[in-house]
């Protein structure tokens, strides 16, 4: 059980964001993070371990400036604890993508031998949302010659769907 908002807005989003978990703090005490992205395709994180009101402090939110953005609080179901294992995730290829996942994936380990062996996808963390940001990453890869187009961003879905279980 995790709680997971998102807002695409004009305005900055970060005290929305944090509002929010503030709300959904019941559905995960382990850690919060917040991930932003503002005009100039500068995507700006901050996640930890502990309560929303702890992990994000007037810098921290003074730094997460952005119209779009996602927040996660975790309450751990597969993977470790480590502050590492805080959510949002966010990988740079192939055009700067990032996560928040609230679920299991059964076949976590298989997939991610096949990410190394097969995409040389390192993954840095237990967590199966590393996992799946990075599968549906390698998928939207497979499109690169092409315009990124809401049809491929979809068929990257699918093929992903296709490949995780749980």
């Amino acid at each position: 059980m995790c709680g997971i908002v998102g807002i695409a807005g004009v305005m900055p989003v970060n005290q929305s964001i944090y509002d929010a978990l503030t709300v959904l703090q019941h559905r995960g005490q382990d850690a919060a993070g917040i991930i932003t992205i503002d005009a100039n395709n500068c995507f700006r994180l901050r996640k930890a371990n502990g309560l929303v009101s702890d992990v994000f402090e007037a810098r921290h939110m003074q730094r997460l400036q952005g119209n779009m953005g996602i927040g996660h609080v975790r309450y751990p179901t597969a993977g470790s604890s480590s502050a590492s294992e805080a959510q949002p995730f966010y990988v740079n290829s192939p055009y700067g993508i990032t996560l928040a996942h609230n679920g299991n994936l059964t076949n976590a380990h298989e997939l991610r031998k096949k990410l190394f062996e097969e995409k040389r996808r390192h993954i840095n963390t237990t967590s199966d949302s590393e996992i799946l940001l990075n599968i549906f990453a390698s998928e939207l890869d497979n499109f690169r010659h092409y315009p990124l187009e809401a049809d491929n961003i979809f068929a990257a879905i699918a093929a992903t769907n296709r490949l995780i279980r749980g």
